[in-house]
């Protein structure tokens, strides 16, 4: 029951992320059926794209941290009152699940250095 709200939640978000992409690609007057070589955008609207995939990347990836967190901590916290001796291991894979948000943050630093 638990894992089946959190895949609807999810796929609503991850539908929510669609149409906000689309909306956008909408807005700015560009098409997706456009050749790359017909339309060469300004330098202006390459920096936008550049700056919206950052923080896509910055977002999903805190996201997916979190989720992350929460599922390893409260595993942690189960393990630790049975064993009080995992809690170094326990920190370990917190650690592991918080990488997450670095990398995402690590590839926005990449996307913007293009730009």
């Amino acid at each position: 029951m638990r894992a089946r709200r959190l895949v609807t939640s999810l796929t609503l978000f991850n539908l929510v992320i669609l149409l906000l992409v689309l909306g956008i690609v909408a807005w700015s007057g560009t098409s997706l059926a456009e050749p790359a070589a017909a339309a060469a955008p300004a330098t202006g609207a390459i920096g936008a794209w550049g700056a919206m995939a950052a923080a896509v990347a910055v977002g999903l990836g805190s996201l997916g941290a979190a989720i992350a967190v929460a599922v390893v901590g409260s595993a942690a916290m189960g393990a630790m009152s049975e064993k009080p001796e995992l809690g170094g291991r326990a920190l370990i894979f917190l650690g592991l699940a918080e990488g997450i948000a670095i990398y995402g943050l690590i590839i926005a630093i990449m996307i913007l250095g293009k730009f």
